[in-house]
């Protein structure tokens, strides 16, 4: 759509930025844009205060960095889960999908990314610092490596091997419920959670 199509600035404006979405072309932003449009003031107000919210007071917790609302996030902070049993994941879309199989009740750890050289994102560029802080303290007994079934995710997954392999640590995978390639947020929940359920030795899996 281009600049004459629009009979306010404002509007296009608006429409630029609803695309930069991911996944959002500019026909569905001006689509967005005019629904809410039509919305009272109030309940406009209120979305777009909910997001301004969201971005300035979000955290990371400082355990295993998922999106929290406090400091600790209510699974590590939560007594009744297995702090010994650590499952690793690239992003906090993952600890969603893994926690609506309902067959985990351990604690994660995000990475906040995979290894990829074609992105440039190197193994320092993860967050394993703290990871490695609690399996040195003896804190963790096994390591489930959760990352998606891509080049990536195995490059990731067997970097992390390596480097904690050497320490009393037991390290599994997901079972291969999982398709090759796929990525673990599309994965459906039944066959997500077998795959936890059913983990194998990392070591088994190379």
């Amino acid at each position: 759509m281009n600049i004459q199509s629009f009979t306010s600035k404002l509007l296009e404006s608006a429409v630029d930025e609803f695309a930069k979405l991911p996944g959002i072309g500019r026909k569905t932003a001006l689509r967005l844009v005019l629904h809410l449009l039509n919305q009272d003031k109030e309940d406009v107000n209120h979305f777009g205060e909910t997001i301004i919210k969201l971005r300035n007071e979000i955290k990371h917790c400082k355990s295993c960095n998922t999106i929290s609302d406090t400091d600790i996030c209510n699974i590590c902070s939560n007594q009744s889960r297995d702090h010994s049993l650590i499952c690793v994941v690239e992003n906090a879309r993952d600890v969603m999908s893994i926690e609506n199989t309902h067959q985990f009740n351990g604690i994660y750890h995000v990475l906040g990314g995979i290894i990829s050289p074609m992105d440039g994102i190197g193994p320092n560029d993860l967050k394993i610092d703290s990871l490695q802080k609690k399996i040195e303290n003896g804190e963790a007994k096994e390591l489930i490596l959760a990352l998606s079934t891509t080049m990536e995710g195995d490059t990731t997954n067997f970097y992390i091997y390596k480097k904690f392999k050497q320490h009393d640590i037991k390290i599994t995978t997901l079972a291969r419920g999982v398709a090759i390639g796929d990525e673990l947020e599309y994965a459906d929940e039944i066959t997500l959670g077998r795959s936890i359920v059913n983990r194998t030795l990392f070591e088994s899996s190379i």
